[in-house]
């Protein structure tokens, strides 16, 4: 029997091993209030759906100003950009200003969420509106900040159903993926996944 591990490269795990490989991540832009009124974006590639009812989670820092007004204003807006709009995307990353004001975002459109105070990014395909609903630190220097789902709404090109091939919408509207560290991809091109006979979630 051969020995798999002789394929295998072996990490330092004393160091984060995240920059030795690619990983395809979602890639959101959360917006949230500050105290003194202004609006916030910024982009987090590890966000994900926590389970399967209406809970979605991302990791952030205490040193950013998103964990700071989520821990304040107990909310916040998801935003799920398009594969066009990569540019201001990569704008809400924009470091702060010596007066703590973010420039780079008066040249990104947006809209304020229905249901939180916290602006979404314009001409995305899915929104969440979430309330906050716990924050759990102690990931090294990171936290996992989860929210309830209080509202969502998805671009009517992208909305799934009976009379449309999913193959077919995701080809007609493609997705935008983060691809750890530094890249990005359109994903496309799709196949339905093999599933076993009688497999449940």
């Amino acid at each position: 029997m051969s020995d798999p591990y002789r394929e295998l490269v072996a990490l330092d795990t004393s160091v984060p091993v995240w920059e030795k490989f690619f990983v395809v991540h979602n890639l959101v832009v959360v917006g949230t209030r500050q105290a003194g009124g202004d609006y916030d974006l910024a982009p987090k590639h590890m966000a994900i759906p926590i389970g399967w009812q209406n809970y979605f989670g991302f990791v952030c820092t205490p040193r950013h100003r998103t964990y700071l007004n989520i821990r304040q204003q107990k909310e916040f807006a998801v935003s799920y950009p398009r594969p066009s709009q990569v540019v201001e995307t990569s704008l809400t990353a924009s470091p702060r200003c010596e007066d703590d004001s973010k420039p780079n975002l008066q040249s990104v459109p947006t809209f304020m969420a229905s249901r939180v105070d916290a602006p979404f990014l314009e001409d995305g395909y899915l929104f969440f509106e979430c309330q906050m609903h716990r924050v759990v630190d102690g990931f090294g220097e990171n936290s996992l900040i989860v929210g309830s789902i209080v509202a969502a709404h998805v671009a009517k090109d992208c909305v799934r159903g009976p009379d449309r091939d999913d193959a077919d919408l995701i080809y007609h509207a493609p997705l935008l993926a983060y691809v750890s560290p530094r890249r990005f991809a359109y994903i496309r091109e799709t196949r339905a996944f093999p599933f076993p006979e009688q497999f449940k979630r």
